[in-house]
């Protein structure tokens, strides 16, 4: 399989919060023997956030954007380091860009005229992916995944910031053209409990994709959404 991974160099995976993204990182790092790189945790803001506290909004998303930026910078470096040599895969939990997503979301216009003052500088020092894989699923589904996972601190997620960040990033993706592109409809495949849904979607990742693409199986469009 590693061999027909040999085009893209740098993978990054997004989606909205239990879309499945650290799962499929973790696989295809496995299974191409890529370095990993994982979205940074832990912040610190994050909790107060989520419960809707003034004053939150900047924090938590400068501290995201100081930590993708030092991740991103350093993929950057050892890819650079291994050009003259054959280079290991590195698969990323998100894209970069993706930090500028939820600030137009969550600040108000001073704090993301400063925010934006960091976000340009920084941007000028980070690696595009070869291929960005998107996995898209609707608000509903996303709410029956957060309800089942049952994490504390995301259960303060409202239903109305959730519908928010699943349209901002449609609209991110509709426009997306800095790398190839494939969009996966997780609402009708379920990759992280059924091996079959896996299989097939590793199976489309070992061929070409070439500008933006879309992956949903016959047999996901004859079952229907998975819950």
């Amino acid at each position: 399989m590693a061999e027909l991974f040999e085009g893209p160099k740098f993978i990054a995976i997004e989606g909205p919060i239990r879309v499945g993204k650290s799962t499929l990182a973790g696989i295809l790092a496995e299974t191409l023997h890529a370095r990993r790189i994982v979205e940074p945790e832990n912040n610190p803001f994050l909790g107060r956030f989520y419960k809707e506290l003034s004053g939150m909004a900047l924090a938590t998303q400068m501290w995201f954007l100081v930590e993708r930026y030092e991740q991103m910078r350093q993929a950057a470096r050892d890819l650079a380091n291994e050009a003259a040599s054959e280079p290991s895969p590195v698969v990323a939990d998100y894209l970069f860009e993706k930090d500028k997503l939820f600030a137009y979301i969550n600040l108000t216009d001073a704090e993301l005229d400063l925010y934006n003052r960091y976000y340009q500088v920084f941007r000028e020092e980070v690696p595009t992916p070869d291929l960005v894989i998107y996995l898209q699923a609707s608000p509903e589904v996303l709410k029956q995944r957060l309800r089942r996972k049952g994490v504390t601190q995301e259960q303060a997620i409202s239903d109305v910031y959730l519908e928010q960040v699943a349209k901002a990033y449609e609209h991110f993706f509709f426009h997306y053209t800095a790398s190839d592109l494939l969009v996966v409809d997780t609402s009708k495949i379920d990759f992280v409990n059924r091996d079959q849904d896996l299989a097939l979607l590793l199976k489309r990742l070992s061929e070409p994709i070439r500008g933006k693409q879309y992956f949903l199986p016959p047999e996901a469009q004859e079952s229907g959404p998975s819950s």
